[in-house]
């Protein structure tokens, strides 16, 4: 079993720690639809990053007026489909298991959008520290979100351990200077390879918080974890 150590997590949000696939898809889907587009194809494109920036990549002939205005009907769709958000298997006994301090969330959905997102899935009270689309400039790939999220917890980012469903995610936690545990829930393994993630497990429940060498580290044990071939092992 594969054995970890590091000082806290940054968690992504959905895929990761809530199941929102439905909800994201519905919600993207109409607009789709709405715009004359392929749902498939805007689905894949706004995964893993803000929807203002997937808006405006998708409209790039728009207006900064009309980006804004179809992020917040895109916005406002998702806030209010949360019926069938639920927690991730392993996420709520993971998060209760770490302490606070220990960990953040961050996440490509604004702060009203993240909250009820964790509120509907019963994970919101265990957390204490949270970056959103609304406390950055740049979206993920780039590293600001899991900059900021060291930052919060007063950490460098090399002590820090991201873990991710996206592979836009995965390079921002790469390129922040972070190792990066990938979920396999959304995205295929090759995938989560190529943008660079250091182990992949199936989800939350594959990994065990195991007693640490010292107080002010995590020790992660990994089950049915794939190494990445191309990039060197270290615990």
């Amino acid at each position: 079993m594969t054995r970890i150590l590091c000082s806290a997590l940054l968690f992504d949000m959905d895929g990761v720690l809530v199941d929102s696939t439905a909800a994201v898809a519905r919600a993207w889907s109409n607009w789709a639809i709405k715009q004359g587009m392929v749902p498939e194809f805007v689905i894949k494109t706004a995964h893993g990053r803000t929807s203002l920036v997937s808006v405006q990549e998708l409209l790039p002939r728009a207006s900064d007026a009309v980006h804004h205005q179809e992020n917040s009907w895109l916005e406002q769709a998702e806030i209010d489909d949360v019926a069938d958000v639920i927690a991730l298997p392993g996420a709520r006994e993971l998060l209760a298991s770490i302490p606070a301090s220990q960990f953040a969330v961050v996440t490509s959905a604004t702060r009203p959008l993240a909250e009820v997102r964790l509120r509907a899935a019963g994970l919101l009270d265990f957390v204490g520290h949270l970056v959103t689309a609304s406390d950055i400039q740049r979206s993920k790939p780039d590293p600001e979100p899991y900059l900021s999220g060291a930052a919060a917890l007063g950490l460098p980012p090399a002590n820090c351990v991201v873990i991710e469903d996206a592979p836009s995610g995965v390079r921002s936690g790469k390129a922040a200077g972070c190792r990066v545990l990938a979920i396999r829930t959304t995205t295929r393994d090759s995938e989560l390879h190529a943008g660079g993630a250091d182990w992949i497990v199936n989800d939350c429940s594959s990994i065990r918080l195991a007693v640490p060498p010292s107080p002010r580290e995590l020790a992660l044990d990994l089950a049915d974890d794939s190494r990445n071939p191309r990039i060197p092992q270290m615990s």
